[in-house]
């Protein structure tokens, strides 16, 4: 846990990058997107998908 908390105490503002996909520019480069922005493109482009809104 020490080893963690090197970069918060040493570096000024120092702080943890941000784990989501959706944060990656690698990932964006790639077409690689959120399993959920995924499921949404899918949804909208299907003329059999199954609308998001509940009733």
């Amino acid at each position: 846990m020490l080893f963690f908390c090197v970069k918060l105490v040493f570096r000024k503002n120092g702080s943890f990058s941000s784990q989501h996909i959706h944060d990656s520019q690698a990932m964006k480069d790639r077409g690689i997107h959120c399993v959920m922005d995924q499921d949404r493109e899918m949804r909208r482009k299907s003329k059999f998908a199954v609308s998001e809104k509940s009733e």
